[in-house]
């Protein structure tokens, strides 16, 4: 399968100037000076963008080629749904509401935007991350875990069960 190719370094530009508008639109809207934060475009697989803090660090992160492929719509609706994660992160703090609750949906109205939870795009050409699978058997049949689950049992954090015998899965040889 051919891939398609990610957003040019001008494209990348825009996207982080209308990042900085929504930001600045956030600040006028709500009275008080929100900071700009780092954008990065290292999103692969079907996720078109996304908020994210760790530690202190904010950052908002995009997907170059569903931008690539959606550009227009990717301006129109992703930015400003990750700026507003933001700005809820900023004045409610993120244990405190639901991700796309009813202050997230405020601020999309805020921006004239559907607050639509996710995107539906067609994937062709967007290169896709596939999770490796680890062989389990039962008594019936074997089965096939995901690298979380699969790390998850040898850490002994958990135990999966066949749902049609309901004996425990273990690792085969």
């Amino acid at each position: 399968m051919k891939y398609i190719t990610p957003i040019s370094e001008r494209q990348r530009l825009q996207v982080v100037e209308r990042t900085a508008g929504f930001i600045q639109h956030g600040s006028k809207l709500f009275g008080r000076k929100f900071a700009e934060i780092p954008v990065v475009f290292d999103l692969s697989g079907g996720t078109a963008g996304m908020y994210r803090v760790r530690d202190t660090q904010r950052v908002i992160r995009y997907n170059p080629w569903i931008f690539a492929k959606y550009f227009d719509d990717s301006m129109a609706v992703t930015v400003p749904h990750e700026v507003a994660h933001y700005l809820v992160d900023c004045l409610h703090g993120l244990g405190k509401v639901r991700p796309h609750g009813v202050q997230w949906r405020g601020i999309m109205n805020a921006f004239g935007v559907e607050p639509r939870a996710t995107g539906s795009f067609d994937l062709a050409g967007i290169p896709m991350r596939r999770q490796r699978r680890f062989p389990y058997r039962c008594e019936c049949s074997t089965h096939q875990l995901a690298t979380r689950r699969h790390n998850s049992v040898q850490r002994g954090e958990a135990r999966y069960r066949c749902r049609d015998c309901g004996e425990t899965l273990t690792a085969a040889s």
